[in-house]
């Protein structure tokens, strides 16, 4: 069955450009143009993702992007203008799992949404082994994290970029490897996504406990910390 996307913006233009790519990439589509139909599209439809405009009518995309993660984790592709950078940064520490400037390619679009819902679909038959990293643990085939008795909510994204870090605990990984990591080659993605993801995952590991969870080798790149509780 084709994964369902719903596309959510006020220019009815984009919409139909959006959902002629989408729908020739073989997924489904569903439209909603201001930010509360697409609150009741994202209850009613129930979506595999939904690509959503910043600059909508009702309801802002940041809004409705904070409303839909109190009750769901559905991937959110956000669609901003060139000069919301402020905006950009927000909606992913919000929980969206990546941004789309326009104007922008339909192919483009199509390749985010592809890579995102590859990251995001269920593990493989063959199980996956449960990281751990001091008190943290991460469970690829149940998509749960738990740090001592805490149960710590991830997002898609944030699930796979700990993951890697995880996988090899004492080495400091580039921004460009946790890029290439998280969408694969051939996708232009600013170092500020990565590092708003990080900064997401640092404060769930800090309320949840974790005194030190992603350390930061200046000029370097990443890795992970002792994961103690604080």
């Amino acid at each position: 069955m084709p994964a369902r996307i719903l596309v959510v913006d006020d220019d009815p233009d984009i919409l139909e450009v959006t959902g002629f790519a989408v729908e020739k990439a073989g997924f489904e589509t569903v439209f909603a143009s201001d930010g509360l139909a697409a609150l009741d599209a994202s209850r009613e439809e129930n979506p595999d993702l939904i690509v959503l405009d910043i600059g909508l009518p009702e309801k802002d995309g940041l809004e409705v992007c904070r409303e839909i993660r109190k009750s769901s984790d559905v991937p959110i592709l956000f669609l901003t203008a060139r000069d919301d950078e402020i905006d950009r940064i927000v909606g992913l520490e919000l929980g969206a799992d990546d941004y789309l400037t326009k104007p922008f390619s339909p192919r483009e679009l199509v390749a985010r949404i592809k890579a995102i819902l590859k990251r995001s679909a269920p593990a493989p038959a063959a199980s996956e082994p449960v990281l751990t990293q001091g008190s943290l643990q991460l469970d690829p085939d149940r998509h749960f994290c738990r740090f001592a008795a805490a149960t710590v909510a991830l997002t898609g994204s944030e699930f796979r970029l700990l993951a890697t870090l995880m996988a090899r605990p004492d080495r400091v990984l580039s921004r460009a490897q946790l890029v290439d990591a998280l969408y694969g080659y051939n996708i232009h993605v600013s170092d500020r996504t990565i590092d708003s993801h990080i900064r997401n995952i640092r404060a769930k590991l800090a309320q949840a406990g974790c005194a030190e969870g992603i350390v930061t080798v200046h000029g370097v790149g990443l890795r992970m910390g002792a994961c103690t509780p604080g």
